[in-house]
């Protein structure tokens, strides 16, 4: 049995490698896409201008209340259609097909974006504005408090919410699936519909899982306790 998890050709070994290396991809690309769309997102949210910040408020009100899957969805055959009807509207007569990693990652990015920039909010807000006013206090000016001052400290409070919203993307990756994307849960799916052994396939698969997501909360704490140098302990 478990020479169907070998490596070669009698074996699905080197294709769930090739499953985990796009999971991985897939996962590292969504995240630091939507690391910059959900800080911006969190910079709209505290702005003084009531309109950025309804339509922030709309965006992550509208993500955090679809389902992920049918957002993946839209994405992938909504962006399909949007680039098709203008080329035709434009009098081109080709056809484009998105390709399915980029809406993966145009999906989960968008998914990510609405969770991290409240975790990004919450981190600027947790910097006490007393500290700011002394800043401004001594002498510096709020793009320098900004940098010594509050990013350092924002960066701390931010850590254990980002590590947590990595693992939670990890996983995410796998509706992918859906698009027939190759990730690891596919290709897990695929081989036990070619061998009639899919139990095998889906545990090996889910302690794959678990092995990264235990991997990143080992670099997560080292992270968090690497941005705690230098802080009073309480």
């Amino acid at each position: 049995m478990f020479e169907l998890l070998s490596f070669g050709d009698t074996g699905w070994g080197d294709d769930l490698l090739k499953g985990v290396v796009i999971t991985v991809q897939l996962a590292l690309c969504s995240v630091a896409l939507g690391f910059s769309l959900g800080l911006l997102l969190a910079i709209t949210k505290l702005s003084s201008f009531k309109i950025l910040r309804w339509t922030a408020e709309a965006y992550t009100l509208f993500v955090r209340g679809v389902p992920e899957f049918l957002i993946l969805l839209l994405v992938f055959f909504g962006s399909e259609q949007l680039i098709n009807s203008s080329l035709a509207a434009m009098g081109f007569e080709a056809t484009v097909a998105v390709p399915k990693f980029a809406a993966a990652v145009a999906g989960l990015s968008l998914i990510f974006a609405a969770y991290s920039c409240e975790v990004f909010r919450g981190a600027y807000l947790s910097v006490p504005v007393g500290q700011m006013e002394a800043a401004e206090a001594v002498g510096m000016t709020k793009m320098q408090g900004f940098l010594h001052i509050r990013m350092p400290q924002l960066w701390r409070f931010a850590i254990p919410g980002l590590g947590n919203l990595w693992m939670v993307m990890l996983k995410d990756t796998s509706l992918a699936a859906v698009i027939a994307l190759d990730e690891l849960l596919r290709v897990a799916k695929v081989a036990g519909e070619a061998t009639t052994n899919p139990l095998l396939f889906f545990i090996t698969a889910g302690l794959i899982y678990l092995a990264m997501t235990a991997l990143s909360d080992i670099l997560r704490d080292k992270a968090e306790k690497s941005a705690q140098k230098g802080m009073a302990s309480s």
